[in-house]
């Protein structure tokens, strides 16, 4: 099969859109005067987390079983998905009355998994199997083979591709009925299917518009099969951006990627936590991780987006609230304001007194502070955790804690003991 003919075309994307429009959301196209400011360009966000399921995955759920045979429907579809979609398949099996088998990760946030039970309702049942995606997806091809259904791919499917691609038909209306263009369009990327059906579209609508992907740090599967010319698996991800944490891409989403998207970047996890506390308390965006990577990418392009038209697809908003202090503890070690040790206590009196007044700034603050008495011993090791008000100040609290104790131990740096005692 010849590469163009993996390809999806702008034609397939707006038969999909034909399909789609009376019955996904037309989401909103935003300008964010907060972002424009912060940034010295043009920013609107393309606002997905409004869709029906809060994200952009209905639409190539929808579109690939709308395109199944009577017969394949009748005898029910299968899935794997971290979350989104997993909603999109139950929303759409329940509308269409198709029975589906949804298999998910163990470790996906409770909200995403009663989110899938509640828009499944009867027709949906899920499957709870392996660590990660790609465990929990192999369960379900060896599911779906076995009992002759049909697989629903997340990513790695024409018509999903193609299902994905309407919101960027949505996304040129409501630029061209504003006199605009856009000079960058900015989506996330975990298997690939949305970056590849946006780019199936505008690179044939509007072929001056840059394309740029972007993946977390701690799973940049794109970036690796970019860099090895072919799609690789990798041995460990960090699974936190869980709507992006893939471990291998779509055989046909890197073929769009490397044909049609001009650049692929990735985000430190603690700056997509910083991204959607900003959005959250300055504009009152939910935003789960993957949602939040295009936003969070600006920052590394600020150059050259200046004065320019940015779009950003805030991808999705299922963040479970339970999240909220774990996402507020990685952004406040990646903006470098909170910083824990270890640090041995002379057991006497006065001692945590003395730290206070030596070692802390006047603006720093305990956070934590971890100390059980040894019988007979002179000193004791303490867990402290301080948060500062400016970064910059961290080299001086180092030299004042070394000075307290020579041989402390500084957690942040060491990820198993960050992993075991915080």
């Amino acid at each position: 099969m010849e590469l163009v003919d993996l390809l999806v075309t702008k034609e397939d994307v707006l038969a999909a859109y034909d399909t789609l429009k009376s019955v996904v959301r037309h989401t909103p196209l935003e300008y964010d005067f907060y972002l424009s400011q912060k940034y010295d360009c043009h920013v609107y966000l393309k606002r997905e987390d409004q869709q029906q399921v809060r994200s952009f995955k209905i639409r190539g759920a929808y579109y690939a079983i709308k395109q199944l045979t009577a017969a394949q429907l009748a005898n029910g579809v299968v899935c794997a998905s971290a979350g989104n979609h997993a909603q999109g398949v139950a929303y759409t099996c329940n509308q269409l009355k198709v029975p589906a088998t949804i298999f998910m990760p163990t470790t996906t946030p409770k909200q995403k998994i009663d989110q899938v039970t509640f828009f499944g309702g009867t027709e949906v049942t899920v499957e709870l199997i392996g660590d990660t995606f790609d465990a929990s997806s192999k369960a379900a091809v060896r599911f779906a083979n076995d009992n002759q259904k049909t697989i629903i791919p997340p990513f790695d499917d024409a018509n999903v591709i193609a299902g994905q691609g309407t919101l960027a038909v949505e996304m040129l209306e409501d630029l061209t009925n504003e006199n605009n263009a856009a000079d960058f369009v900015f989506a996330g990327i975990g298997g690939g299917g949305l970056i590849s059906g946006i780019s199936a579209y505008l690179k044939s609508t509007s072929p001056s518009t840059k394309i740029i992907g972007v993946e977390p740090s701690g799973a940049p599967s794109m970036a690796a099969a970019l860099e090895q010319d072919h799609v690789v698996c990798l041995e460990q991800i960090d699974k936190f951006v869980d709507g992006a944490a893939v471990k291998q891409v779509g055989e046909r989403n890197f073929l769009h990627v490397k044909t049609l998207v001009d650049d692929v970047i990735d985000v430190p996890e603690g700056e997509v936590c910083s991204t959607i506390l900003d959005l959250y308390s300055k504009q009152a965006i939910v935003a789960e991780p993957a949602g939040a990577l295009s936003v969070a990418a600006l920052n590394h392009y600020r150059d050259k987006i200046k004065g320019k038209t940015v779009v950003c697809v805030v991808s999705g908003g299922n963040n479970d609230i339970n999240r909220m202090q774990e996402i507020e503890e990685r952004s406040l070690l990646f903006e470098g304001l909170k910083h824990y040790f270890i640090v041995n206590f002379p057991q006497r009196p006065g001692a945590l007194k003395e730290f206070v007044n030596e070692v802390l700034g006047p603006e720093d603050d305990i956070t934590k502070f971890e100390y059980t008495k040894k019988v007979n011993r002179g000193n004791g090791p303490v867990i402290i955790g301080v948060l500062l008000k400016y970064k910059q100040e961290y080299p001086d609290l180092l030299k004042r804690v070394e000075a307290f104790d020579p041989s402390f131990i500084a957690i942040n740096e060491n990820h198993m003991l960050y992993g075991l005692l915080v």
